[in-house]
């Protein structure tokens, strides 16, 4: 009895071979449910960084493109009429206004285009909301004792101009207009401040206009030495911007500087202050260039600080015409 009764006690347990598999099955189904979880907690944590990271992208692009919305605008603002690759600044508006087409050069005799130069940029970075005068006060300070202050200093896409942005935002405390069109010029007797000129302006516009397709480069003999020179090969760019010239004290005069539009009437102050703007009306009958220059004396006639004080006004130009016309 003993023995039968053993023998189904033993009968009615496993094998120790079938337990230690039973075991083994056991400890493999564990860890391969800590495998799959470990896996589902993965998949769920990459999930959620590439969630994390699309986000971030999306959010990234749509600064982008509003940044590049602000650009087109600012670019289609600049100037309606021309398209992206002919698009002038100021600063080659005049400069273009005064060379001459064949020769590519300006006038030797000519003083005023320097100092106008720095002018127009300084107008230029302030239609673009990168530059604008301090507060008057209530003592009302006159234009030419107001300090130029950096509005913002996002890039231009101008380098000319973002050397300029550059001075004016790191220099404390502020200067005049008037100070900046010498410090600019390289026309200051204090060598502390010469670092402030800008070098090769001339040269570095018309590389400018040869890189948009107006002009071109060649080497001209004069004498003892070779001149770079730069002659127009686009004329109809240059017959464009004369005929707005025109245009704006003929045709479309509103006899309102106030309603004229801004980069015009800035283009024709500064033209005339860099004694280029005739070379504008040389084309016309003679009857037509004295109703223009007419006009144009009626503009120059205004009074800055008067003009300054309107609403809408770019205050900043009007003090740069008064810095070229005290």
């Amino acid at each position: 009895m003993l023995d039968q009764e053993s023998e189904v006690t033993c009968g009615s347990r496993l094998p120790l071979s079938a337990s230690v598999v039973c075991l083994r099955i056991r400890t493999s189904c564990r860890l391969l449910g800590m495998t799959s979880l470990t896996q589902r907690t993965s998949g769920l944590v990459q999930r959620k960084t590439e969630a994390s990271r699309n986000a971030a992208a999306d959010k990234e692009k749509g600064s982008g493109d509003e940044d590049d919305e602000a650009r087109r605008g600012e670019e289609e603002d600049d100037d309606k009429g021309d398209s992206k690759e002919t698009r002038l600044t100021l600063m080659e508006e005049v400069l273009l206004l005064g060379l001459k087409d064949r020769e590519g050069y300006t006038s030797f005799w000519n003083d005023c285009i320097s100092s106008g130069l720095r002018g127009c940029m300084l107008v230029e970075l302030a239609l673009r909301g990168r530059l604008h005068l301090e507060p008057c006060g209530v003592r009302r300070k006159s234009l030419l004792a107001r300090k130029v202050i950096c509005k913002s200093d996002a890039p231009t896409g101008d380098v000319l101009l973002d050397e300029a942005l550059k001075h004016i935002k790191e220099t404390q405390p502020p200067e005049t207009v008037q100070s900046w069109i010498e410090l600019l010029s390289g026309e200051t007797w204090n060598p502390l401040k010469l670092h402030y000129q800008l070098r090769n302006v001339r040269e570095r516009l018309a590389k400018n206009l040869v890189e948009k397709g107006v002009l071109t480069t060649e080497k001209q003999n004069f004498l003892l030495f070779d001149m770079t020179t730069h002659p127009l090969t686009n004329s109809t760019i240059k017959q464009r911007l004369i005929k707005k010239v025109q245009d704006s004290v003929l045709d479309k005069w509103v006899n309102d500087p106030h309603r004229m539009d801004k980069r015009v009437l800035s283009l024709i102050l500064l033209a005339h202050s860099s004694d280029v703007l005739e070379n504008a009306f040389a084309p016309l009958q003679d009857d037509q260039y004295d109703l223009c220059m007419k006009r144009v004396h009626s503009l120059l006639e205004l009074e800055p600080e008067k003009e300054s004080t309107k609403p809408n006004v770019n205050e900043l130009m009007w003090a740069v015409v008064a810095a070229f016309t005290k």
